[in-house]
């Protein structure tokens, strides 16, 4: 077996989002966001003060911000670095968030970020980009919203992995702008790696702490919105959660919490969802309303298909009525006990492995020493380290019983998740950032796997090469990267992802409401670098090529030969946003999009485990935008992949 070379940490952290796994979850409201009374007080007190989008003023009774007015014209009321959370540090590391303290000294700086939280293997201290105290939000709203607009809530959730934040600070105003201001955008930190996804017994223990408190995080901005975004002229009751990457692999997962929290909504396509209004549905692009107090909740009853509300009861509270996930990452999803040897490897590492309480000896560490000493990838016990690869992700959220209580390929297949609209795809190469460039044989390749899914025997490890024979051969990479690429691509987010789709329309009535894409837009850089469409390609069409990267600073392709794809991605996203379905408000002249499977998936060839069907999804390409079916080539090894999912740990089972 020949000698790896490093793994290509850049393109996994810099370029995109990464990975998502999914889980549920049985925690009461306020184990997610505890609420004090001087908190509440001041919430009173804040009615009797109104915000002022117009001049980019908000109170949130906790604290007053002064944000800026960007975009053309100042159209666009912009908030950064607000607190959603105390900062968790101290007694308030590995447990669930708590609110801000009350801060009365006056309006704060709303006009910069703020600390993204301490990613894997990033020194510290740094130059203050990343930090411990990391809970802020973003908002992007009208200027000419008023409390009253209760206009459409587009919550997005970053990837990087559950082991960084890496879309971090993404501009919103392109979007809003696009809306026609008729939108408000959302976005957040929350922890991740170390800090964010901790586990084991010892975690958990009486009054010790929480698990998952990374997805806590997550949930604790679904709540801050539900409280605070009409001061935006937001709409509570009209939340369109998104991600990418890992974050998609997060909003699976709020549809499995959501459902075990009581979060069950009804949808009714015949009305507009927290608009309180019955609206008749336009056709028309995104761009032609003009009035952000304007309905901004058009009835999704343009899709004819629809005829039967959900019927998961009305209990608990409706925290979002859609989702979107961008490149889903379902990785492996561990239980506590599977993660004991993690947890020691950490006391370890801290010198806390005779410490009488290893929590309190954890949180007596300084931030440099915890970042420093554990906050680092190693080997999955059992695997050998380098010069083999690392695996590709360390840290994820784990089985805990509660708030996740099962595998989420399980519950989504006895239909444990609430019934709202989802739009979720990949691109069409998602492993190529992932995947070792020197895999030069079939044994690399099964290393390089079976590093990242440890539980995988001999047996079904000497099926990998017939599964993914050689392929033809790829710029600047080994003679077996392309196949170790689609092999990690496809078990890692394409298969699950029409597993997820499929299992979606077969338990529940949103047969008529799932629709999903595969993204193949070519840029020529990734082509010379062996990439093809990689991984979360499609953020730049979603967000706009300024959006990350400041004006111009977004791949050369989205300026030029590309630049045609980004008004139809951003009106089918918007549109979704506003009204639960992508063709209501399309660019006009583009293709309705048809649904994953308009019929019900009972009634169609599944695989014997319950697994994917070939379904319909949009094809994205450059001057070409249809739909296609799934090939049955590519259904045939997300077959074998659903046959191995114990041992992937993407189902509990027998391994």
């Amino acid at each position: 077996m020949k000698t790896f070379r490093a793994t290509k940490p850049w393109r996994i952290f810099a370029m995109l989002a990464t990975i998502v796994v999914v889980v549920v979850v049985v925690v009461t409201p306020t184990a997610i966001l505890v609420p004090r009374r001087d908190h509440e007080e001041a919430i009173e007190q804040a009615k009797r003060t109104p915000s002022h989008p117009a001049v980019a003023r908000v109170n949130l009774g906790y604290a007053q911000y002064q944000g800026s007015l960007v975009g053309v014209d100042g159209g666009v009321a912009q908030y950064l670095g607000m607190r959603y959370a105390a900062p968790p540090t101290g007694d308030r590391r590995w447990r669930a968030p708590v609110e801000p303290e009350v801060d009365d000294s006056g309006d704060q700086a709303a006009d910069t970020f703020g600390p993204i939280c301490l990613g894997i293997s990033v020194p510290y201290p740094n130059d203050g980009a990343q930090d411990e105290d990391c809970l802020f939000v973003n908002v992007w709203a009208p200027a000419n919203a008023t409390l009253e607009s209760k206009l459409p809530v587009w919550l997005f959730i970053q990837g990087g992995g559950y082991t960084a934040n890496s879309n971090a600070n993404w501009n919103g105003t392109a979007v809003v702008e696009r809306s026609a201001r008729n939108i408000v955008l959302v976005n957040f930190n929350y922890r991740v790696g170390l800090w964010g996804f901790l586990a084991s017994d010892r975690v958990r223990a009486s009054g010790a702490g929480d698990l998952n408190v990374g997805l806590r995080d997550q949930r604790a901005v679904l709540r801050w919105i539900q409280r605070h975004i009409v001061q935006f002229g937001g709409d509570p009751e009209h939340v369109v959660i998104s991600g990418a990457s890992a974050g998609a692999g997060s909003v699976a997962l709020h549809l499995l919490i959501s459902y075990a929290e009581g979060d069950r909504v009804e949808y009714d396509n015949s009305t507009s969802i927290g608009s309180g209004n019955s609206s008749s549905s336009s056709s028309s692009s995104s761009s032609s309303s003009s009035s952000s107090s304007s309905s901004s909740s058009s009835s999704s009853s343009s899709s004819s298909s629809s005829s039967s509300s959900g019927s998961n009861g009305g209990r608990g509270e409706n925290l979002f009525v859609g989702a979107i996930g961008e490149s889903p990452f379902f990785p492996a999803q561990p239980t506590v006990a599977d993660l004991e040897w993690q947890f020691d490897l950490v006391l370890s590492q801290t010198g806390c492995v005779d410490s009488p309480d290893p929590m309190s000896c954890l949180r007596s560490k300084d931030t440099a020493t915890l970042q420093q000493s554990a906050n680092i990838p190693s080997p999955f016990p059992g695997r050998p380290g380098p010069p083999t690869p690392l695996p590709l992700f360390f840290w994820t959220p784990c089985i805990d019983g509660s708030f996740l209580p099962d595998s989420p390929s399980v519950l989504f297949s006895k239909g444990y998740f609430i019934d709202v609209p989802v739009l979720m795809g990949t691109t069409s190469n998602e492993g190529t950032v992932f995947a070792p460039a020197d895999v030069a044989s079939a044994e690399d390749m099964t290393v390089f796997l079976r590093n990242n899914y440890p539980h995988l025997t001999d047996a079904q490890a000497s099926n990998f090469s017939s599964e993914y024979p050689q392929e033809p051969p790829l710029p600047l990479h080994e003679s077996w990267f392309p196949s170790a690429a689609t092999a990690y691509g496809e078990a890692t987010f394409i298969c699950p992802t029409n597993t997820f789709l499929s299992s979606y329309v077969r338990r529940r009535n949103n047969a008529q409401h799932a629709w999903s894409y595969r993204y193949d837009v070519y840029d020529a850089s990734n082509a010379a670098q062996g990439l093809g469409v990689p991984h979360i390609w499609e953020s730049w069409a979603v967000f706009g090529p300024d959006s990350q990267q400041g004006p111009g600073g977004g791949p050369a392709s989205y300026y030029n030969e590309a630049a045609g794809v980004v008004p139809l991605v951003m009106d089918y996203w918007i549109s979704f946003v506003r009204t639960l379905d992508p063709s209501t408000l399309r660019t006009p002249g583009a293709p309705v999009w048809e649904l994953w499977d308009a019929e019900s998936s009972s009634d169609r060839d599944t695989t014997t485990n319950g697994g994917a069907t070939n379904g319909k999804r949009l094809l994205m390409q450059i001057g070409n935008f249809s739909m296609e079916t799934v090939l049955d080539d590519q259904q045939e090894r997300c077959d074998f992949w659903e046959e191995l999912a114990p041992a992937l740990q993407q189902r509990r089972g027998v391994r």
